[in-house]
């Protein structure tokens, strides 16, 4: 199935009868190799690793005495994994929870890791917390680059736009200024991303530039984060390479790409924009 036709099957842009008892096959996956292919790398020679990082924040079941348990939940799905989960379909998924049963926490979270790693291709972690839990506050570490006068002539992915110099750095730089789009609904999805790097200096004002060129790009969060570390990976030419994007919140969910060159665990650093 082409991804034109993968999204026209998923639940995006079309009315919805919200399922409130537990129904696995709400899930609906999407090749990732689709956005690879488009690149022209194959899943054996992917020069990343990494990790899609889900928060859930309306996550409730009822317990054995059927009184409602209200929980928040992380999911983190490896980038090795052979699906994506579209996103509402995730929702309607922790909606089918709302009414039904289950004796204890532990049960409701190998359920859901057992239905979300079997609808991804690959081995999904799942953490349950409450909301009296204290959720701290945090930001990205790194330099940001908002406040650079730059002229800007493209909104759409350009990655000519990155240039390197001759000195050799190890920085992290931060932009807030990251917004692409849904390609199926066009809803705008904003977010935070840090790129973490060793290597020839990338010139700012470019990188800048050419994050904000996705302002009128369609495309998955998963697949604009690959695209933006092929891009530089590619462009640039880094020894060492992470990115990392907090996307706002959008239907009870946030997702959180990780991508990066080394074997590392990222930090699920909520920002005030989430």
């Amino acid at each position: 199935m082409s991804e034109h036709e993968s999204v026209l099957h998923s639940p995006l842009g079309k009315g919805t009868v919200y399922v409130n008892r537990y129904d696995p096959d709400l899930l609906y996956p999407i090749e990732r190799d689709i956005n690879w292919k488009r690149q022209g790398v194959e899943r054996t020679s992917l020069p990343f690793r990494g990790v899609d990082i889900w928060n859930a924040y309306e996550v409730s079941w009822l317990n054995a005495k059927g009184k409602p348990v209200v929980a928040l939940a992380e999911f983190r799905i490896p980038a090795s994994s052979t699906h994506i989960i579209e996103s509402k379909s995730f929702k309607l998924y922790l909606n089918s929870y709302n009414l039904t049963r289950f004796g204890s926490e532990s049960e409701v979270a190998k359920q859901m890791q057992s239905d979300l790693s079997k609808a991804a291709g690959g081995e999904v972690e799942v953490s349950i917390s409450y909301p009296q839990d204290r959720a701290e506050i945090g930001k990205l570490d790194g330099r940001c680059i908002d406040d650079l006068d730059v002229d800007i002539e493209h909104y759409e992915p350009a990655p000519q736009l990155l240039n390197i110099g001759d000195d050799l750095v190890s920085e992290t730089l931060v932009s807030h200024l990251l917004k692409s789009n849904c390609p199926v609904t066009g809803q705008p999805d904003w977010a935070s991303v840090q790129i973490a790097y060793q290597g020839a200096k990338i010139d700012p004002r470019g990188l800048l530039a050419y994050l904000i060129s996705y302002r009128e790009h369609g495309d998955f969060h998963e697949q604009c984060v690959e695209t933006i570390f092929m891009d530089i990976w590619n462009r640039c030419r880094p020894q060492k390479l992470s990115v990392y994007a907090r996307y706002v919140r959008r239907g009870g969910l946030d997702i959180n790409p990780y991508r990066s060159s080394l074997n590392d665990r990222p930090v699920n650093t909520r920002l005030s924009r989430q």
